[in-house]
């Protein structure tokens, strides 16, 4: 006698949003520039596995580590998920307190994260993207504590430091694992092609049921990757859920044709990391 068929499974939340996930572009080996080149004017983002070598890694996660226990110990509030406390953040972090640990200009703590800066495997890449002429805006560390590190809902960068020519690009140099686990950064691929958005600083509710995080791609990332997206790509990140901290340095970064608008207040390096700055003026030099 057969048995009765099992009646099919309701889908999960998890399952739904499997359904809607964009699949992941296969990114091009980042010694392969013009590939390199080709691939982020299509989808606005980059991923390059193993960038860094892991001596260079334990160098850099060593001055990261020790960047957090001294801001630790100033006594200073580090937490910056108080930035971004809205309702959009709290549906993704859900019922619980959460940290982001930050800072910015890591250069200014370490000389090892300054030489970081002048790499040729960082500029390279970065060169085949904005040009010769790159020039830096500015660094900020990331932790997300294990099983406490905050979300940051769907955002554009450019809400926070627009430029004259929106051409400014983040790398983010990758220091240790990152999956779904811990709140791997996400991204939306070819949303760059929107340019600036309204309210796109992560706040805004409209703008979050715009770019749902099923709709996102997860970038699952090993120590000395570098992920690179423009300053339009929407991305987030979930909560870190899991038992390992999530860490990265973010570059900021644009070519030399390009600068920050007037007034708009937001650490400025305009420090020249390869070629020149056409921009730069005697008034300009003094006040960064």
């Amino acid at each position: 006698m057969l048995s009765a068929k099992a009646p099919k499974p309701k889908p999960t939340a998890r399952r739904k949003a499997a359904a809607k996930q964009a699949p992941q572009p296969s990114c091009p080996d980042h010694r392969d520039l013009a590939a390199v080149a080709s691939f982020f004017t299509e989808h606005g983002f980059y991923h390059g596995r193993g960038v860094f070598d892991p001596a260079t890694v334990d160098r850099l996660e060593a001055d990261f580590d020790r960047i957090v226990a001294q801001i630790s110990a100033t006594g200073e509030d580090i937490n910056a998920r108080r930035f971004w406390d809205h309702k959009t953040t709290r549906k993704l972090d859900g019922d619980r307190p959460s940290v982001v640990i930050h800072t910015h200009q890591v250069q200014k703590y370490s000389a090892a994260w300054s030489r970081l800066l002048l790499d040729d495997r960082l500029l390279d890449v970065v060169g085949s993207l904005i040009g010769p002429d790159i020039v830096l805006h500015h660094t900020k560390l990331f932790l997300k504590p294990a099983g406490r590190g905050g979300a940051f809902p769907a955002h554009q960068d450019h809400g926070y430091f627009p430029t004259l020519r929106g051409a400014m690009i983040a790398a983010n140099v990758i220091l240790s694992r990152q999956d779904e686990t811990n709140g791997c950064l996400r991204v939306w691929p070819g949303s760059h092609r929107h340019g600036p958005l309204p309210a796109s600083k992560g706040d805004d509710e409209t703008f979050a049921a715009r770019f749902p995080i099923a709709a996102s791609v997860p970038i699952i990332c090993e120590p000395g990757d570098l992920v690179i997206f423009h300053f339009c790509t929407v991305h987030a990140s979930l909560a870190n859920r899991g038992e390992r901290d999530r860490k990265h340095v973010l570059v900021q970064l644009h070519p030399g044709d390009d600068r920050q608008l007037d007034g708009v207040p937001h650490p400025d390096s305009n420090l020249v990391l390869r070629g020149w700055n056409p921009l730069m003026t005697r008034q300009r030099a003094g006040a960064s």
